[in-house]
C-alpha cells in the first residue's frame, strides 16, 4: 500500500467515523459498524487508528489546533484586548466546527485521558486566565469559567439557531455576565429605572427617571433591511455595515436573519 492510498483510507475512516458519531452517537457507534460502511476489516480500522479514542482525537485535532493558535494570538495581547479577542475568537471557533464536530467536544473530555484530554484541559485554564485577567479574584475567576462555558455551550445545544444570530446573543451574554463590551463597541443598554416603574420599584434617591449613558443606536426597519441586501449581496462584511449606519457589530447580527423580519427592532 502506498503513502497516498494510506492517506486516502485514512481519511475515508475519519469521514465515516464523523457520520456515524453524529447518526448515532459515539457510545453507540463500534469500530466494526466503521469498517462495515466502508467495507473494510475492523482490522484494516486498528491498523490506521489503535481504538475508537484514536479515532475521536484525531477528528477533534482541527478544533484543538486552532484554540490553541487563538490562545496564543490572545496571550500575547494586553488586558481587556486579550479578554475580547480570546472570547470573540472562541465563538468563531466553536461555530467554525459546528456540527458533529463540536458535539465530539464534549465526549471526548468525557471518554479520553491521554494527551489530546490534557491538551484540552491546558486550553481551558489557558483561556480562563486569560478572561479572568491578572491578579483576578475569586468571583472574577468564576465569571471567566461561566464566560468560557458561554461561548462553547450554545453551539453543541442550539444547532438548528443561524449562526449569525446565535453569535450575536452569545456575545451578547457574555456582555451582560462580565458588565462590558469589546474595545471600541458602546455599552449595552441599560433600562431606565423610574419611580413609578411597577417592576423596579422604588428607585434611589436622585435617580429617578434616569437612564445610564452610551444607548447604543437602533437600527430602523427600513435599514434593517437595507442591511440584509447588503450581507445577502456579499458586497459589505457586519463590520462594514456596522459602520455605515453607525451601530455595532452586535445589533447589526441580531437583525440579519430572515426568521427576525417580525421583531421590534430595538437593542
Amino acid at each position: 500500500m502506498t503513502c497516498a492510498e494510506t492517506d486516502g483510507t485514512r481519511s475515508r475512516i475519519l469521514r465515516a467515523a464523523l457520520d456515524l458519531f453524529a447518526e448515532q452517537g459515539y457510545q453507540r457507534t463500534s469500530l466494526r459498524q466503521i469498517a462495515e460502511r466502508l467495507r473494510l476489516t475492523k482490522a484494516a480500522i486498528l491498523y490506521h487508528f489503535p481504538s475508537k479514542v484514536h479515532l475521536l482525537a484525531a477528528l477533534a485535532e482541527p478544533l484543538i489546533r486552532d484554540l490553541e493558535a487563538l490562545l496564543d494570538t490572545a496571550g500575547s495581547l494586553p488586558g481587556r484586548q486579550a479578554r475580547w479577542t480570546l472570547l470573540e475568537g472562541w465563538v468563531d471557533t466553536m461555530l467554525a466546527h459546528r456540527g458533529p464536530l463540536g458535539m465530539l467536544f464534549h465526549d471526548l473530555a468525557l471518554v479520553d485521558r491521554g494527551s489530546t484530554y490534557h491538551r484540552l484541559m491546558q486550553i481551558a485554564m489557558r483561556a480562563n486566565e486569560i478572561v479572568a485577567g491578572p491578579d483576578a479574584g475569586r468571583r472574577d475567576r468564576v465569571r471567566a469559567v461561566q464566560a468560557i462555558a458561554m461561548c462553547s455551550d450554545p453551539v453543541v445545544f442550539m444547532i438548528d439557531v443561524p449562526a449569525s444570530v446565535l453569535r450575536a446573543d452569545m456575545l451578547d451574554g457574555v456582555c451582560r455576565l462580565l458588565g462590558e463590551t469589546p474595545p471600541g463597541e458602546q455599552r449595552p443598554v441599560a433600562r431606565t429605572t423610574t419611580a413609578t416603574d411597577p417592576a423596579a420599584g422604588a428607585a434611589p434617591p436622585g435617580r429617578v427617571g434616569r437612564r445610564r449613558p452610551g444607548r447604543p443606536r437602533s437600527l430602523s426597519p427600513e435599514q434593517v433591511r437595507a442591511a440584509r441586501r447588503m450581507h445577502l449581496a456579499g458586497t459589505h462584511s457586519a463590520d462594514e455595515i456596522a459602520a455605515e449606519f453607525g451601530v455595532s457589530r452586535a445589533t447589526v447580527y441580531r437583525h440579519l436573519d430572515a426568521d427576525h423580519d417580525n421583531e421590534t427592532i430595538t437593542r
